[in-house]
């Protein structure tokens, strides 16, 4: 039997029990909503704040962007660890741990004395975001009819999506007002929030028959899980390294205000939002297809920007359209569910590991091409290449799935 029909077969297993009504479906997707909305903040507000990070901290704008690679490089971490020690916990539990711990992290960040210890501190506060995000995803898809799986993600994953539009530019404009350290604090408040909203609406569970940790490292023995984490991470590097640099790129290149920042990162933010709705309509309905397209769309796009950066017109088109690009994260989230046959919980924390590694690589990768001299806006052409990248191990992927399908006889004439 195939990876993709034991992981179809798990999830109808998971969805026997009678699902809940279509409002507490909605409070659900509510509270855990809230809870991608503050973490999206936490994560991309620094974007919007690293001259004021390096200003005080008396350090360069790429070296400030070292807190964006510790904060992911925490997530890369944190996630398969957790999802493993944690196999036997109940997933409403599990997520209120999560995000206590994400809320106090936020709030230790804010009181941060040297930048060697906010470094650490963001590492972190890391450490629960993809476990978070890949149980939220599994209790919202087991919420729904199999074929609505990849929009029932994709509500959840809204929040983090409005925190770019409004979440983000808000904490960017009162943090160059008043200080960058106000937006932390206001993170953490929206973690403490999501922990009693999950308390309220989302009802006590029970721990899977046979979940334990040597199951959930059966992720790891399934090549497909491998190429798909491997096209997120690769794939989405092209979005950091744009988005990292952002504000630099619009004051810098463009000429553009800095009070309006919080503008550019609104439009990559209703981006975000659009490419996260719009490409889960159309995964759910052509997975394979709209992960090819996002990919090349993408490479597209940053190339583009990279041509248009110094015109503030054409700058604000592409930070529209990369924001779009998005639409790959709830995607290649119900991809895994297919190919991670009983391994879940795993599959899905590591699938927001393998988005903040693209997330230090596109900021490790578009910080050297500006070092190296090239400018803000060859975070442009940085972009396309991951993009491209991604799109190579997209191919393997395909490749590789259909030479599994095929009958054994016609694979061994093949290799003959």
């Amino acid at each position: 039997m195939s990876d993709l029909s034991i992981g179809e077969n798990a999830l109808a297993r998971a969805s026997e029990p009678l699902r809940p009504s279509r409002l507490s479906v909605a409070l659900i997707e509510l509270a855990l909503a809230v809870g991608s909305f503050g973490i999206g903040t936490g994560e991309f507000a620094i974007m919007g704040l690293l001259p004021n990070v390096a200003e005080e901290f008396r350090v360069t704008t790429p070296q400030a962007g070292y807190a964006i690679s510790a904060y992911a490089l925490g997530v890369v971490v944190g996630a398969p660890i957790i999802a493993v020690l944690a196999a036997k916990l109940p997933r409403r539990t599990l997520l209120l741990l999560l995000m206590a711990i994400f809320a106090v992290g936020n709030i230790v960040s804010s009181f941060a004395p040297t930048f060697d210890s906010f470094i650490a501190v963001r590492f972190l506060t890391g450490l629960p975001h993809g476990a978070y995000f890949g149980v939220a995803a599994l209790v919202a898809a087991s919420l729904v009819d199999v074929g609505k799986r990849t929009q029932a993600v994709a509500r959840v994953m809204t929040g983090l999506t409005v925190a770019t539009l409004l979440g983000t530019p808000i904490a960017t404009f009162f943090g160059q007002a008043m200080t960058w350290r106000i937006a932390f604090g206001a993170v953490g408040f929206l973690g403490a929030l999501t922990v009693l909203l999950i308390w309220i609406y989302l009802p006590k569970d029970r721990v899977a028959e046979g979940a334990s940790p040597m199951r959930e490292l059966g992720a790891f023995a399934r090549k497909q899980v491998w190429l798909t984490l491997g096209i997120g991470a690769i794939g989405f590097g092209g979005l950091f390294s744009v988005f990292s640099y952002i504000a630099s790129t619009a004051t810098q290149v463009a000429q553009m205000s800095e009070t309006m920042i919080p503008v550019m990162m609104a439009l990559f933010g209703l981006g975000m939002i659009v490419g996260n709705l719009v490409g889960a309509w159309f995964a759910d309905r052509s997975m394979m297809g709209t992960i090819a397209g996002t990919l090349i769309g993408s490479a597209v796009v940053m190339t583009l920007f990279y041509l248009t950066a110094s015109n503030l017109y054409l700058l604000s088109i592409c930070a529209f359209l990369v924001g779009c690009s998005v639409a790959l994260g709830p995607t290649l989230q119900t991809r895994l569910m297919d190919v991670a046959a009983d391994a879940q919980t795993l599959a899905a924390a590591l699938h927001h590991a393998a988005f903040n590694l693209a997330n230090a690589l596109g900021a490790w990768l578009g910080g050297l091409a500006i070092s190296a001299g090239f400018g803000f806006a060859s975070t442009g052409w940085v972009g396309a290449l991951l993009a491209l990248g991604g799109l190579a191990v997209f191919g393997v992927s395909l490749a590789s799935e259909r030479q599994a399908r095929r009958p054994v006889g016609e694979q061994c004439r093949c290799a003959a």
